[in-house]
């Protein structure tokens, strides 16, 4: 880890901040403190490379605060935006499950603060509290859905219900499984990141969005979209990729 810009917290807002990440959130009061017990609190500068794709890994991260960018890119420069991470999120949970390098490069794109969970530490609270272990399982049955879910819309669907999906990922992220027929949005990814994410290029997402704002699926209140959850849904059964 580099750009490391302090560490400090006490155990008592480590439970607490543990407690509000879903992976966490249904372990009881002992586990969160013996989690808290071997954990510690670190914050890095917008710009920070926390780790590269092939480094050697052993820790995870709970996101406090901030925002992480997970990508791959190529010898020829090109880059695959993966996942962008925000608060409440965790990243690293595969080297620190199996000891293989890292996947993925991880940067921070804004002042990032997070809970580090070592190897050593973790696997002694996972051995005296089994429901750690489940509770890890759960989560990454989760993220495969996640993932398969956003193969399927690259792969099967044409851009328009590809960015259909994606925001209405996005706001199940925010409010939860049952979405109102009305919701707002706070997309804090640019275009650019966003055309990343869905393997395109930033003028025909740009087209797109123009398009949902043209006929009503969607509406901009100040940094924040509107959303019409209904034409969002349609829009997802747009033409399979040719």
């Amino acid at each position: 880890m580099v750009h490391n810009a302090g560490t400090s917290g006490s155990a008592r807002d480590i439970v607490r901040a543990l407690s509000r990440t879903p992976l966490f959130s249904g372990l009881d009061g002992v586990t969160l403190a013996a989690l808290a017990a071997v954990a510690t609190r670190r914050a890095w500068y917008a710009g920070a490379v926390l780790f590269q794709r092939g480094d050697a890994g052993e820790d995870m991260l709970i996101l406090v605060s901030g925002r992480v960018r997970l990508s791959i890119s190529t010898a020829a420069g090109k880059e695959l935006v993966l996942r962008h991470l925000g608060p409440g999120e965790v990243l690293g949970e595969f080297s620190l499950i199996d000891g293989e390098p890292r996947s993925a490069d991880a940067t921070m794109t804004e002042p990032t603060a997070a809970i580090v969970l070592h190897r050593h530490g973790f696997d002694r609270v996972a051995a005296a509290h089994p429901q750690l272990g489940l509770a890890l399982a759960r989560h990454l049955c989760r993220l495969l859905r996640q993932t398969n879910y956003q193969m399927e819309s690259i792969a099967l669907h044409a851009l328009h219900a590809r960015v259909a999906r994606f925001l209405l990922f996005a706001l199940r992220e925010q409010h939860g499984a049952t979405l109102p027929d009305q919701a707002m949005l706070r997309l804090e990814l640019s275009q650019s990141d966003v055309a990343a994410v869905l393997g395109a290029s930033r003028p025909k997402v740009n087209a797109v969005f123009q398009a949902m704002l043209a006929d009503g699926t969607l509406h901009r209140e100040g940094t924040t979209l509107g959303c019409d959850v209904r034409r969002l849904a349609a829009a997802t059964e747009a033409p399979e990729a040719g």
